[in-house]
Order: structure tokens, then sequence, then C-alpha cells
């Protein structure tokens, strides 16, 4: 007999494992970086934890280091990786491939106002991957539970969309850890709440494209 309540459906927002970029402190955006070692160590320990809640569908961007962590769920569960390029990451503009330190010195306005020049806004991003989870939900029955491996701030926006929180307040979400997941569980009466943020390890430092707390 299934745990689950039922027409309660859940999505697991997974970031994918680390990349060299990641640890360099460089923003990749669209640019289509792999896991280095430690991220497909990550994405295989992950998956062993998110296969313990049986999900009934799989879903990733199409970037590898992203594509490469749902694999390894697949892997496990037997479930097809289906992509939507509408979870990739933010477009960085002229800021991919730069470190944060970088950013700062070259594009100080824009680093304080978080909006990479020739790149996406916080706003583009969030509409076009609370999109793309719209139709995936689509598919998904009533009791079923959506994996879906994305990126940080790609993750981050969309989230904030779908919970339906106003943009001024969209930074409050802190960012993801690589290879953690935040949790999103429907409402009775319709919505989405908030059940898990950065679930999977103990705190980790935030690698990450997204906005932080130090600023990279």
């Amino acid at each position: 007999m299934s745990d689950r309540v039922p027409g309660k459906r859940r999505i697991v927002l997974w970031r994918h494992g680390q990349t060299a970029w990641n640890v360099e402190q460089r923003f990749q955006g669209k640019s289509d970086i792999p896991l280095d070692e430690t991220g497909v160590r990550q994405a295989a320990r992950a998956a062993r934890l998110l296969a313990g809640l049986r999900p009934t569908a799989l879903l990733a961007s199409p970037l590898q280091r992203a594509s490469d962590t749902a694999r390894a769920l697949s892997e496990l569960t037997g479930l097809t990786v289906r992509y939507d390029p509408d979870l990739m990451e933010r477009d960085g503009g002229r800021w991919e491939g730069l470190t944060a330190a970088q950013i700062r010195e070259r594009y100080p306005s824009e680093h304080a106002a978080w909006q990479p020049p020739g790149g996406e806004t916080g706003a583009q991003v969030a509409k076009r991957v609370s999109a793309a989870l719209d139709r995936a939900l689509d598919d998904l029955p009533p009791t079923g539970l959506l994996v879906v491996a994305s990126h940080g701030a790609a993750i981050r926006l969309g989230m904030s969309a779908m919970l339906g929180l106003p943009e001024d307040t969209w930074d409050r979400l802190g960012g993801l850890s690589n290879c953690c997941w935040s949790v999103l569980g429907e409402r009775r009466n319709g919505g989405w709440r908030l059940v898990e943020h950065n679930a999977g390890t103990l705190p980790e430092p935030v690698l990450s494209d997204d906005r932080t707390e130090n600023g990279t």
C-alpha cells in the first residue's frame, strides 16, 4: 500500500553535481561544463537516496552536468530521462567563464544588481523554468513524484515562481549546494508549498552561478 496521500503530487528539484568551474567559482550559465570526479560521486550518492522516494518521472536540463546527474538516478530506477531546454541554467551573457572576482572587478554595477550583461533577467528564467515544470506536471498522476535535475539559479527562480512569491522576495531563498535538492508538495486547495530546501547533506558551501551570501 502506498504511503502517499491521494492527490498529493511532489516535485524534487535536484541540482547537478560539482564541476571544475564550480570549484574555480566561474560563472557557468549555459556553458556546457561536465561533472568532475567529485560531482560524479555526488550524483551517485544522491541518486541512491532519491531512489528511495520511488520517483515516477525524471526530467532534466540537457546540459551535461545536469543530464549526467539525472542519468545516475535513471540507472537505479529504470526511469527514462526526459529533457527540456527550458530547464537550462540562467544565461550569463558576458559573465560566462569569468570568476567571481573578475565579475566584481569588471562589472561592479551589474554585479551589485546581479544582472549579467547580455544575459537573462531573473524574471525571464523564472518564467521559462516554471513553464517547463507546469508542462511536466500535465503528465504526472495524482500520486506522482517528479524529479527534476537542473541548476542552482534556474531551480531557485523557477521554484519561487511556482510558490507564487513576489519577485522582490526571491533572494530570501538560499542557494542549493551541489547535488542537493528542494521538495515542493502540492496543496489540497491548489498551488505548491516548500517542504524541504537544500536537503541531502549537512550544510555545505554553495558554489554556484546563483547569488550567494558571499557575493559569488
